[in-house]
């Protein structure tokens, strides 16, 4: 095993490139920083004929023009890491925007090997591709693939094993491009520039790319526009490209042209399209799916379902772990008597942070564990793309991105990952949009008490079951958040937040057929654990201190929060203890309900009660009606982030202030929606 080859895996985002990356690889796989930098990618290998090929799975891009950090670093590695190969994986169902790319990585003069994934998609849509044509065209590789089922992977295998110099010609451009590109060719003609191909950098020293300059600059350790030669010929360029009234902007989209005509001029070589595409499923599927009207329908529609799903589902398992922990708390209180805690550090630890913690972990997992899942499953299929393109007009009127309905449906498993997943937003202005207004998205920690709630105030002896009920008003309820979510973005992105929308390739990939197995593993290990590990952390240490003020200070302290907001919280049709209970369920919002009713109870303890039934006699003695549940409701939506999403939220953005505003925003909106609620309600009792 003397030879090491080492392979560069790129392609467009979606395309199948992590599939060929497992095929390929199989187990010996790890992540590492790509050398030199503090970036991390996935890399593995494998064995074919006597050589060891290590891969390394680049960041998908759509060009070497990149539009966002991952973008970069794709760029960054093809044009200036050391590999032997470049492998491009591309989408045989959208073939022509997969060229643009290859015909950019064909410019670096490396030896090029194209996989056309998803044929089995391609059929699907009616879609034919003549793979040789193609290998001709290209002056490249071609292989066929359909990486799912490991069809093609033995042919790639060969494939990579043999030369694959490109046996092309290269690229011709406009001619005044070509001539203003020979000025600067002449001139890095005898530079050592470590195997970068001189006349792709000829062109792009004149594309006013600056971001690539430093990297370029990085790379060879010093700045060649500053070689007096060069700088000259720089120079001169420019004044020739002036003459022919072409700048830099220009110069860019005039390479950009002609690349997509090359495109699409290949592709209309090697696509076939059967008679039959419109009767394809993916098209048919999509004429209801994306339709103008019977879109909002089917959004709803997957909003009831998994609502569903979640509230039905979730109901056993939270019982069970409530008892589990509450027999817990037996056996922990004797263990830490018997080893000989102090009584008062025991009831602390017991009855403080266990309990909490337990009232956490069995409220948040169940619906976690069943909510997370289902949303990886429509993603695997192919689904919220299409949510994302339903919704693009309205954030587009909105000045913010239409990726921001993803971290939206994110946010409905957790704050959190909502505000993770902004990041698949490349603007830095629309992704604080979107991680400031996130918290506007109910969480599965506000489900269970507003779930109660509308059992006890608004499902009485209905004929239908109450989970459906409890599902179609949830729906409305996100409904109403989606829409205030799209007021509030307008309003930062026209203040604090100002600033020109983005524009992103909105790409719909082919529906497939979920793969379970990678879907479970994926949305427990890396949504459902991770976000509950965050949340343990904070609850223990939670419990604690509400317990200590309920015991140490002789209900004093909370007492006096509670009078001090008494009269804020009767104006908003509320009182003063559901917004102490608020206050101290800051660490998790499962626990806000729990306290409120250990308020009224005047217990020093946070108590579960599992009985509608009881609690909705416990809040009535307390002066609750109709209007107050729909009060704590709307207060429920429109708040401060949990400390998990606090915490979250400055990771992300490293900012104290944006950390404040997204905690202000949210609060100082529930305050003024409930109080216009309550005053509405005041004005209308009087007249009626």
């Amino acid at each position: 095993m003397g030879n090491v080859i080492k392979i560069a895996l790129s392609g467009n985002p979606n395309v199948g490139k992590s599939t060929v990356f497992n095929a390929l690889t199989g187990l010996k796989q790890h992540t590492g920083n790509w050398t030199g930098k503090t970036v991390e990618v996935a890399m593995g290998e494998y064995e074919f004929k006597d050589t060891v090929y290590k891969v390394v799975d680049v960041p998908g891009t759509y060009s070497l023009t990149p539009h966002s950090k991952e973008e970069c670093v794709a760029r960054d590695f093809l044009c200036f890491s050391e590999y032997d190969k470049i492998l491009i994986v591309c989408d045989a169902t959208s073939l022509e925007r997969n060229l643009y790319f290859i015909e950019q990585v064909k410019e670096l003069e490396k030896e090029v090997v194209v996989a056309v994934n998803l044929l089995d998609e391609a059929k699907k849509k009616g879609i034919k591709i003549d793979l040789s044509l193609l290998s001709y065209e290209l002056g490249v590789t071609v292989v066929g693939l359909e990486a799912r089922n490991n069809v093609g992977i033995p042919e790639l295998k060969e494939a990579l094993s043999k030369n694959n110099k490109l046996k092309s010609k290269q690229m011709k451009y406009k001619k005044e491009l070509e001539e203003a590109t020979e000025f600067v060719y002449a001139s890095i003609f005898k530079q050592d520039l470590k195997g970068i191909s001189k006349r792709w950098l000829s062109l792009r020293l004149l594309d006013g790319d600056n971001e690539f300059y430093k990297s370029l600059n990085e790379f060879l350790g010093y700045d060649i526009r500053e070689i007096e030669a060069v700088k000259d010929s720089i120079v001169n360029a420019y004044s020739y490209l002036n003459e022919k009234s072409i700048d830099s902007e220009l110069f860019s989209e005039i390479i950009a042209e002609n690349l997509h005509s090359e495109a699409e001029k290949i592709a209309g070589k090697v696509l076939m399209l059967c008679e039959s595409e419109k009767e394809c499923r993916d098209l048919k599927i999509d004429k209801f799916v994306i339709g103008k009207v019977t879109s909002y329908f089917v959004l709803i529609l997957m909003l009831f379902s998994i609502f569903f799903i979640t509230i039905v589902g979730a109901n056993v398992p939270s019982e069970i772990l409530m008892k589990a922990f509450s027999s817990l708390e037996g056996y922990i209180y004797n263990f830490l008597g018997n080893i000989g805690v102090n009584s008062l550090f025991n009831n602390m630890i017991t009855f403080g942070g266990f309990r909490v913690l337990g009232w956490v972990v069995s409220v948040m997992l169940p619906p976690m564990a069943i909510f997370f899942p289902l949303f990886t499953i429509l993603e695997d299929f192919g689904f919220l793309p299409r949510v994302a393109y339903v919704l693009d007009s309205k954030f587009q009127k909105a000045n913010t991105s239409g990726k921001q309905s993803l971290t939206i449906c994110m946010g409905y498993g957790c704050n959190c990952v909502g505000v993770t997943g902004a990041r698949i937003i490349d603007s830095k202005r629309e992704r604080l949009v979107a991680i400031i207004t996130n918290s506007l998205t109910p969480c599965n920690g506000r489900f269970p008490a507003i779930i109660k709630l509308l059992s006890i105030f608004f499902i009485i002896n209905l004929p239908v079951s109450s989970a459906v009920v409890s599902s179609f008003l949830l729906s409305l309820i996100i409904v109403i958040s989606i829409a205030v979510t799209l007021l509030v973005s307008n309003l930062l992105s026209k203040t604090l937040l100002k600033g020109e929308r983005s524009h992103y390739i909105l790409e719909l990939p082919p529906y497939r057929k979920p793969q379970f197995t990678k879907v479970i593993a994926r949305s427990v290990i890396d949504r459902t654990l991770s976000v509950l590990g965050r949340a343990v952390v904070v609850a223990f240490p939670a419990g604690i201190i509400i317990w200590l003020l309920l015991n140490f200070f002789e209900k004093s302290i909370i007492n006096n929060i509670i009078s001090f907001f008494t009269p804020l919280g009767i104006a908003m049709g509320l009182d003063g203890e559901i917004l102490t209970s608020f206050i101290l369920g800051l660490p998790a919002n499962e626990i806000v309900l729990p306290i409120c009713l250990m308020l009224y109870s005047d217990t020093k303890e946070l108590i579960s009660i599992e009985s509608k039934e009881v609690i909705g006699q416990i809040l009535i003695n307390n002066s609750w009606s109709i209007k107050t549940a729909i009060s704590f409701i709307l207060f429920s939506l429109f708040h401060f982030p949990c400390a998990t999403t606090l915490i979250t939220i400055y990771k992300e953005t490293k900012s104290i202030k944006w950390l404040l505003v997204s905690f202000l925003l949210p609060t100082i909106l529930g305050v003024l929606i409930c109080l216009a609620f309550n005053t509405i309600c005041e004005i209308l009792s009087f007249f009626f």
